[in-house]
């Protein structure tokens, strides 16, 4: 039982990290830094150059670090109260000849 608390309160602090991560747009920010390199990189200071590529970079790292890419997620498909998944198939037979 001790681990299915470690493992909810884990959820809780990554769910909440992920929500304060997304609040402070963080994917917005390193657009606008990207932005902001190709159109005043070659007028940039080299020390300012370098200071937003490291907040680019920083961010990247904390963004991968907490919201996985879809791609590389597994994806679990669970029914009801987390159960396995039931589905329901129809057959239809029509008899051969008809014309119907």
């Amino acid at each position: 039982m001790a681990a299915t608390v470690a493992a909810r309160n884990k959820k809780v602090r990554q769910d909440a990290l992920r929500e304060q991560i997304s609040k402070r747009c963080t994917v917005q920010q390193v657009l606008k830094n990207i932005e902001k390199m190709e159109e005043q990189g070659a007028s940039m200071e080299s020390t300012e150059l370098q200071a937003l590529r490291a907040a680019t970079d920083t961010r990247l790292k904390l963004l991968n670090k907490y919201i996985p890419d879809l791609k590389q997620s597994d994806i679990e498909l669970t029914g009801a109260d987390g159960g396995p998944i039931q589905t329901d198939s129809v057959f239809e037979f029509i008899p051969v000849g008809s014309n119907d």
